[in-house]
């Protein structure tokens, strides 16, 4: 059986250096990475390890002109892990579902 790709929006392969800050069991993190892919449902990006699938990740980034069509716009966006799997550089590939995102004001004191 062939797969079938699932997404429902729009992905954009683009590298956008962010935050991202993570809870999974008891441990808490955070990371400068940067994203491999973004749509309006979710980002792929790279962390140095394994995080535990259902962990709610804060994410912030900034998205460019050509994205937005109305200049760079900065967005924290808050969601889950979907999925994690190691690559062939030893880092894991993350998959986060975004379950709401909110737009950052330059003033912001959680600003990456």
């Amino acid at each position: 059986m062939a797969y079938q790709d699932r997404r429902t929006a729009q992905r954009f392969r683009i590298k956008l250096p962010m935050t991202v800050r993570w809870t999974s069991d008891m441990a808490i993190g955070e990371a400068l990475t940067e994203s491999k892919d973004v749509s309006s449902r979710g980002v792929y990006f790279f962390l140095p390890k394994q995080v535990k699938n259902g962990s709610p990740v804060e994410i912030i980034l900034t998205l460019p002109h050509e994205i937005t069509l109305a200049g760079p716009v900065r967005v924290r966006c808050l969601g889950r892990v979907h999925r994690s799997e190691d690559d062939a550089l030893g880092r894991a590939g993350v998959v986060a579902e975004i379950e709401r995102y909110e737009f950052m004001r330059g003033g912001d004191e959680n600003a990456a």
